[in-house]
């Protein structure tokens, strides 16, 4: 299903895209460090309030804000998954580190959005601040006695998190209001292809990549272009010999403009349906290619609405990031090393998020 056009779908959208742990790190290190890029200002000091995690520009985050969004991505988490999930790590990182830095890195986006809505003086009318205050009790209400202490938040501390929460989402959608880009067919076409894959790389005990060598590719290359014979000759089936040597288990893709990579796009995408195409070199292996569809209707139609929500992305991530590189921005390294995940039998609150779209969904 789409996700609909808010500032909300935006910051899952930028932070979520992926589950790995690197892209997690490098959202906050955009948040925070600016990653080298010019023009942003970044002072780590000692000069914090009480619980104060961290400022950006005059807006501050406190533990227990942070809190709410981290225990909430916990449970969630372990209710699918359960509590040994957070034994997992992947290159000497573990899940609770790139889960707080995820967490870090979303708050401090809606931070900033909150205060991108006031220098555009967007602000709530009296309805959307009712909802806030409406979904802040019942978020609050939800919460045992517990939960309350260990998260250390009052009504007023939700009602405000919600605030923010919801102009960051209106300013999104102030931005994004009249972009309505016209999609040709050609541009949002997807079709279907089948290919059969033969590797020239492996993986050494550590993970790592390995190329193969000049001779290896050269023999590599000999097979696929027998296979290829063999793709064409009228006899065979080419779904069978996909199932019999190729090197990748998913033999038909879907896909359109901008998704592969480039050598295997042009290919495919200059083939009739039925075609079989030469032997092409990809990053890592070679391809053999056969057009099953040149063109979905109801795929080409989902697609244009991908793009159309892309190119919003695109014009609000414009003025947002002209507007966050002119912001100073603070963290307090140490009380942020002290923040980690709440292990409580009692502490099982999850719907932090449910509760806000459940009054502010379209």
């Amino acid at each position: 299903m789409r996700e609909k056009t808010d500032g909300y779908a935006f910051i899952r959208r930028s932070i979520n895209k992926t589950a790995a742990v690197m892209a997690a790190l490098i959202a906050a290190c955009t948040v925070f460090s600016g990653c080298g890029s010019e023009g942003t200002r970044v002072i780590f000091t000692t000069g914090f309030g009480r619980d104060e995690v961290f400022t950006i520009a005059d807006e501050s985050c406190y533990r227990n804000e942070l809190m709410v969004y981290l225990t909430t991505v916990q449970n969630q988490y372990e209710s699918v998954y359960g509590e040994e999930i957070w034994n997992t790590e992947l290159d000497g990182v573990t899940l609770e580190e790139n889960v707080k830095e995820t967490v870090l890195a979303r708050i401090a986006q809606i931070k900033t959005m909150y205060l991108l809505a006031k220098e555009k003086d967007v602000y709530l009318d009296e309805d959307e601040q009712e909802k806030v205050t409406a979904a802040a009790e019942e978020y609050f209400n939800s919460l045992n006695d517990t939960e309350k202490e260990e998260l250390g938040i009052s009504k007023s501390t939700v009602e405000n998190m919600y605030t923010e929460y919801a102009l960051a989402d209106k300013v999104y959608r102030e931005i994004i209001k009249d972009v309505n880009p016209e999609i040709s067919d050609d541009e949002a076409r997807i079709i279907e292809v089948q290919h059969i894959f033969f590797s020239t790389t492996m993986r050494d005990g550590s993970g790592r990549r390995i190329d193969y060598t000049d001779r290896e590719k050269a023999s590599v290359y000999d097979e696929a272009c027998s296979v290829r014979e063999l793709a064409v000759d009228g006899m065979h089936d080419f779904e069978e010999l996909a199932s019999q040597y190729s090197d990748d288990t998913n033999i038909t893709l879907s896909f359109g403009k901008g998704e592969m990579e480039t050598a295997f796009e042009e290919a495919a995408f200059n083939l009739e349906t039925d075609e079989v195409s030469e032997v092409i070199e990809g990053d890592t292996g070679y391809h053999i290619i056969k057009c099953i569809s040149t063109f979905d209707r109801d795929e080409t139609d989902a697609n244009k609405l991908v793009i159309v929500e892309q190119r919003k992305d695109e014009v609000f991530g414009q003025e947002y990031d002209a507007f966050v590189n002119t912001l100073v921005r603070n963290l307090n390294e140490e009380l942020w090393e002290e923040i980690s995940l709440i292990h409580n039998e009692e502490v099982t609150t999850e719907n932090f998020f449910e509760v806000y779209e459940s009054y502010f969904a379209e």
